[in-house]
């Protein structure tokens, strides 16, 4: 931090996101350098390994310097960016662009931003920044500018209710004013590449690009304002799944395309390296068995026509993921032990008081499992309901990590992949997965006669060392019971 007798140059770290998270990649920055920015304005979308963030800024002032290029990843308390603070900051920006200064005025014109809030704005700040990216708790000046010691990634104290459109000053010159440093062995753009940030908004077209070592720099979007999408990659992909299937001939090679080598290495990082890790230690710490059995789901599909058929046309039809979650935690209600959890270092099954219901939902992003919270309170209504709002924020990248942590039994519904049956991994630290297969038309012994009836596999993988097969085999015979009767439901209501 290098300061003088009016501006303080901060610099802000990229902040401990919570949950666990030791990195994030880069986005998307929202501002550039020489922008003005005002107290908790979003400066940077980053993607950790849960969900997609924008990342406020603690501090007022004019940015000076960024560190990292989009689709970087950069470890949790290295620098992000640098601000420069003070009075005189903002002062050649011009009518209506400048930000606010000591005692909460308002810079040149109307258009100014305000101060951090309505007591006055404040002036430069300590500077100290902990070692995860929080400001130091030490005791607040009237003339300090930072926003307080909070969970920088998810909003700070003094959070303002929209995002301030960016500033920029007009010729704006200080010792910081470099270009942002490439990350260590990135390919430098060739002369004709353009520079400055890449027009991209999706972190799935950077993912396509990455993987394939297509330079995003070397293309022209097709979107509106230059915006590379989906497609300008997939057909630079195809003209070279075209190139090399022809005789290899010698001249220069394709704009954006990677030099060719044997095989394909995909990083495990992001998403993917999360629920790889997550999955591998699940198969190495739980000892898990599975059981399963197949359920005649007749009667329960025709509940579930019949409560649609009921409702009014805008109102959300009920789901068939919600009618087994409903089973789910009455049956939870029955067998507490799959509900629990295991105190490894003290030896101890964790019973939990909670049901809180992760179900596997499958996005572009990758596998999330977002968390119905007090599930075992909920109607069938409230679960299909929020079953539809966690949905809707998965396929849009929306969902905070609150959303994605502390589940305590997670449902798995493969059978919307067209499959019957498959042995699930258990959602480390939780003791138990429910599984149901696709539901199809199938012989089947009724009322003594053979007749055609829906049929559904359900398979239960569970921790060994929270209950034995007895209770899982009881708690899988419910499920498929209430699947079979549906009233079976009303005895425990």
């Amino acid at each position: 931090m290098s300061t003088t007798s009016d501006v303080n140059c901060l610099e802000f770290k990229l902040p401990d996101l919570g949950e666990g998270l030791t990195e994030a990649e880069i986005v998307r920055w929202l501002v550039e350098v020489g922008d003005v920015v005002a107290v908790d304005q979003p400066v940077v979308e980053v993607e950790t390994a849960k969900a997609l963030v924008e990342v406020p800024c603690p501090y007022a002032g004019m940015v000076t310097a960024r560190f990292g290029e989009e689709g970087a990843e950069l470890p949790v308390g290295s620098p992000l960016l640098t601000v420069t603070v003070g009075p005189s900051v903002g002062a050649g920006a011009g009518p209506g662009r400048g930000v606010a200064g000591p005692g909460g005025t308002r810079g040149a014109g109307s258009g100014g931003t305000r101060g951090a809030d309505s007591a006055g704005a404040r002036g430069a700040g300590s500077g100290h920044v902990g070692g995860a990216g929080a400001v130091d708790t030490g005791p607040k000046r009237a003339d300090d500018d930072s926003s307080g010691n909070v969970l920088v990634g998810y909003g700070t104290g003094g959070a303002v209710a929209a995002r301030r459109r960016r500033v920029r000053v007009a010729g704006a010159t200080g010792p910081a004013l470099a270009p942002a440093p490439a990350p260590a062995g990135a390919p430098a753009p060739s002369p004709a590449a353009r520079t400055g940030p890449v027009p991209v908004i999706s972190p799935l077209v950077r993912r396509l690009a990455r993987e394939h070592g297509v330079d995003l720099r070397a293309l022209a979007g097709s979107g509106p304002d230059g915006l590379i999408l989906r497609s300008d990659v997939e057909q630079v992909l195809r003209a070279i799944a075209a190139d090399e299937n022809t005789p290899a001939e010698n001249g220069p090679e394709q704009a954006g395309r990677a030099p060719a080598a044997a095989g394909s290495r995909v990083p495990l990082r992001g998403m993917r390296g999360a629920v790889a890790d997550k999955l591998s230690r699940s198969r190495r710490e739980i000892p898990d068995a599975t059981c399963w059995v197949d359920a005649d789901a007749t009667e329960l599909m025709a509940a579930r026509a019949a409560m649609n058929a009921s409702a009014g046309p805008e109102v959300p039809k009920i789901s068939v993921l919600a009618l087994l979650a409903r089973v789910c935690t009455a049956a939870l209600a029955r067998f507490p032990e799959l509900n629990s959890t295991v105190d490894v270092e003290a030896r101890e099954v964790v019973r939990l008081p909670s049901v809180h219901l992760g179900f596997a939902a499958q996005t572009e992003r990758g596998l999330v499992v977002p968390v119905v919270r007090e599930a075992g309170g909920r109607t069938t209504e409230s679960l299909n309901e929020e079953f539809i709002r966690l949905t809707e924020a998965a396929r849009s990248g929306a969902l905070s990590p609150a959303e994605l942590t502390g589940g305590t039994f997670t449902l798995n519904n493969y059978g919307v992949f067209g499959v019957d049956g498959s042995t699930p991994i258990i959602n480390h630290p939780e003791a138990a997965m429910l599984g149901a297969g696709r539901i199809v038309p199938k012989p089947w012994v009724y009322e003594g006669a053979l007749a055609v009836r829906q049929v559904v596999q359900l398979s239960l993988t569970f921790d060994h060392r929270v209950c034995d097969g007895g209770t899982a085999g009881g708690f899988l015979r419910y499920v498929a019971d209430c699947v079979e009767q549906p009233a079976v439901l009303l005895r425990g209501v």
